[in-house]
């Protein structure tokens, strides 16, 4: 199956979206746009929860996926708990075309992401294709036995794993394409993007979107 990578976008940091109507994470959006059909949220820091761009991105039919922890601030910030799918690692779904497995996401030698905070990565299969988002983690083994087409890859260090680390998951997965993300602002030098597309070239093709 062909990736199309113009269906792909990373606004920042990592937010993304997939042909348009599917948003993971989405941060920072400048303009309304109301055109999800489903927003995946990772976990309840403020860069992967910001209250002011989900709401720029939904609309009336919008279902919001995501942890327990982020579900309750949504409620207590008005989101209808009607549209709000609740999901923790382990979970399989189907939503508007779109399946969806949920992986842990957690740090390993660090304390920014425990993994009793039962925080999350997701597989999403769209049109075909596999598409792997980490979340916010370390190179866990759960991570490691992922299969998928294209791995959206944290590289940033300090709060995730780091550009040698990702390279090592890489190593693992095997996906076709990988995407870095969680650099280029708040935290990890935009040049990070090149350091490792020059490392990791050789392994699999690395697409720069940031």
């Amino acid at each position: 199956m062909d990736i199309n990578l113009e269906k792909i976008v990373v606004n920042t940091h990592a937010s993304i979206c997939i042909d348009s109507k599917i948003y993971v994470d989405p941060f920072k959006i400048t303009h309304n746009k109301h055109n999800a059909d489903i927003v995946f949220i990772t976990h309840s820091h403020y860069d992967h929860l910001d209250l002011e761009a989900i709401l720029r991105v939904v609309n009336d039919k919008t279902i919001v996926v995501c942890p327990g922890d982020v579900a309750s601030k949504l409620t207590t910030n008005g989101f209808n708990s009607n549209r709000i799918a609740i999901v923790c690692a382990g979970d399989k779904g189907s939503l508007r075309g779109v399946d969806f497995e949920v992986i842990p996401a957690y740090n390993i030698n660090k304390d920014f992401h425990p993994v009793d905070m039962g925080w999350v990565g997701y597989i999403l299969t769209i049109d075909g294709v596999r598409y792997c988002v980490c979340g916010d983690s370390d190179v866990t083994p759960e991570l490691k036995s992922v299969k998928c087409d294209c791995l959206f890859v944290p590289i940033g260090g300090t709060y995730t794993m780091d550009i040698d680390e990702a390279i090592e998951l890489l190593k693992s997965v095997k996906p076709k394409i990988a995407i870095p993300v969680h650099y280029g602002s708040i935290v990890g030098d935009i040049t990070l993007g090149k350091e490792f597309k020059d490392k990791a070239k050789s392994i699999c093709e690395i697409v720069l979107k940031i």
